[in-house]
């Protein structure tokens, strides 16, 4: 598509310096446990890439059926649950997580995962995106951090923004990643992004990100939401207190 964000040296150094000079807030003095995430920028092809593998295993009925408990929707929304056709250009990398998993089955994710004893948040970012999409990730590709958030089942994640070129290719761990998928920038920067809508059980506006013909909530919705406006953006928002839904509570 002709509005694509390029994938090149302009777009590293645009959002390195929107992260570099971004004033980072942290939550590790809260009795949660820490945890982190990759925020991973690479290249996209839209016929390489697009499709999503749930257009094809999964029913139209069994598609609403995931998007029966978001908030906010219309019983007549036009939602598919899929993200196809949303590659093309510079892009971050999501997962969709396995069905077989304890914690959060099905949903969308960035690679990350809990922080292990001796090890630093940065650490843990670096393995578990080895672990789960089988990138070996290095301090020079590192461009910056956003905000920690604070999720309702105890954990504190903290996102760290990497840049990777062609030769690195990402491989599911088919023990905790069903998909992977390249959403483009350009994807992200939806003029019908992002969406709030109110739950009874909180009075904190709850995010929503359409991506496809699905919308991601928090916490990968709050940090992809903050990387557009902060490193893509070069805005000033925070995400700490916006809200997940019931479902993403547990």
């Amino acid at each position: 598509m002709s509005n694509d964000v390029n994938f090149d040296s302009s777009l590293q150094d645009r959002l390195r310096g929107n992260l570099q000079r971004h004033q980072l807030r942290e939550h590790l003095d809260k009795g949660l446990t820490q945890a982190a995430v990759c925020v991973i920028v690479l290249d996209s092809d839209a016929s390489l890439h697009g499709a999503d593998p749930l257009s094809e295993t999964a029913t139209a009925s069994d598609r609403k059926q995931l998007l029966a408990d978001i908030p906010g929707l219309p019983t007549d929304n036009d939602l598919s649950g899929t993200v196809e056709g949303t590659a093309g250009g510079a892009a971050v990398l999501l997962t969709r997580r396995t069905s077989k998993l304890k914690d959060h089955p099905g949903q969308w994710a960035l690679p990350g995962g809990r922080v292990d004893s001796g090890e630093s948040a940065f650490e843990a970012a670096i393995r578990e995106a080895q672990e789960e999409v089988g990138l070996s990730l290095t301090a020079d590709a590192l461009l910056g951090r956003l905000d920690d958030y604070p999720t309702r089942s105890g954990y504190v994640i903290s996102p760290f923004v990497f840049w990777i070129d062609g030769e690195l290719e990402p491989i599911a761990n088919p023990n905790e990643v069903a998909s992977i998928h390249r959403i483009s920038i350009r994807e992200l920067a939806r003029p019908d992004s992002p969406r709030f809508v109110t739950i009874p059980e909180s009075d904190r506006p709850v995010v929503q990100l359409p991506v496809g013909g699905d919308l991601i909530h928090a916490p990968t919705g709050a940090v992809l939401y903050q990387f557009r406006a902060v490193a893509y953006d070069g805005d000033e928002i925070r995400v700490d207190e916006l809200e997940q839904p019931v479902f993403a509570w547990r």
